[in-house]
């Protein structure tokens, strides 16, 4: 089992660069997450083609469902033929598969055909409980990688377990560029602006915390998907103000807010999230449950505010919020500590490369 954990002391990078730019086919959506880290290959200097093949698959409602209750190695067939259509004639030193729930081996075959290596990475909990049937394809191709890369503990042993070669465990990352400071205007602030922000998509645990936070006084926002699904909607819905934000406003919402609430699955058996780096490196206070991962990666109390109940949450919000210095001091401090923990998007992308 290999480690890839950039704690102090330790360069992700490995213990070589890479000389040459390489042609890299990534399989994932040209959006988002996954779109930041095939533009971080692209900033390494390699040749990057995207290529989204679930865009390859009939555009209905009904392929994602089936992807999510029965598991979307049933659509292999359907895939099979566009597929080798859109890679005529091509040949990559590496694919990068981005997830791998669409992707059985009859399709890693495929890859392989037109790859010299082929990788997966993978920030779900694909061996997991939670998901169940979305990642049976993931799961089955596991032996047709030459390199898998997960983000939990559990996820190194339930994948050597289902016949991964190679398994190396990495940390989530922000963005150079997409999580890089904006600057900040009167006007964005007052549009923005907030005491204390949860980014983030209900979830059954979530909505007792927040709920518990308002009844102790505290000024939450509250953006993101599916709220209203809560059964404590009725008292959270004052506090919601939209969906998810992306792109510059999503910067401007941290940015803007005195603190920021960071929050684990349970279910996806989080220790630490996209959030845990994408808030420090944006410049925000982060106010995260208190893990064994969140207390490698920042100092309590110097670097971020971590908290282990919704009593202690309530008392770090109000520690934060009484004293602006004292707040800005500790969010400046976590920003530089996310620099020298190396937790960015060009650092997991090279050291994948590195590994193979």
């Amino acid at each position: 089992m290999e480690h890839l954990w950039c704690t102090s002391g330790i360069n992700i990078q490995g213990t070589f660069q890479l000389k040459n730019s390489l042609h890299i086919l990534y399989i994932g959506v040209e959006n988002g997450t996954c779109l930041d880290r095939a533009n971080a290959l692209r900033r390494l200097g390699h040749d990057v083609t995207i290529l989204d093949t679930r865009l390859l698959l009939p555009q209905s409602l009904w392929i994602d469902r089936i992807t999510w209750k029965l598991g979307g190695h049933l659509l292999a067939p359907l895939l099979k033929r566009p597929l080798t259509k859109a890679l005529q004639g091509t040949h990559f030193d590496v694919c990068l598969v981005d997830s791998g729930e669409h992707e059985p081996p009859s399709i890693v075959e495929i890859l392989r055909k037109h790859s010299n290596k082929v990788i997966n990475y993978n920030i779900d909990d694909p061996t997991g409980p939670r998901d169940g049937p979305r990642f049976e394809a993931y799961r089955r191709s596991l032996p047709y990688y030459d390199l898998v890369a997960v983000v939990r503990e559990e996820n190194v042993a339930e994948a050597k377990n289902l016949g991964a070669k190679k398994v190396i465990r990495v940390w989530r990352s922000a963005d150079e560029v997409m999580h890089a400071p904006r600057e900040i205007t009167k006007e964005l602030h007052a549009k923005w602006g907030s005491d204390v922000l949860f980014l983030g998509t209900w979830m059954p645990e979530r909505g007792s915390l927040l709920q518990a936070l308002i009844e102790k006084g505290i000024n939450i926002t509250i953006r993101g998907e599916h709220w209203h699904k809560a059964k404590e909607w009725p008292i959270l819905k004052p506090y919601w103000k939209g969906a998810s934000v992306h792109g510059d406003d999503y910067a401007y919402a941290i940015q803007c807010a005195k603190v920021c609430i960071g929050l684990v699955s349970k279910g996806n058996r989080d220790l630490h999230t996209t959030r845990s780096l994408e808030i420090p490196a944006l410049g925000g206070l982060l106010c995260a449950e208190r893990t064994s991962e969140h207390l490698v990666m920042y100092n309590d109390g110097i670097e971020v505010l971590l908290w282990s109940n919704v009593d202690e949450c309530a008392e770090k919000c109000r520690y934060a919020l009484e004293d602006e210095s004292r707040r800005q001091k500790i969010a400046e401090a976590g920003h530089l500590r996310y620099l020298s923990n190396r937790h960015a998007n060009q650092d997991i992308m090279d050291a994948l490369l590195n590994n193979i």
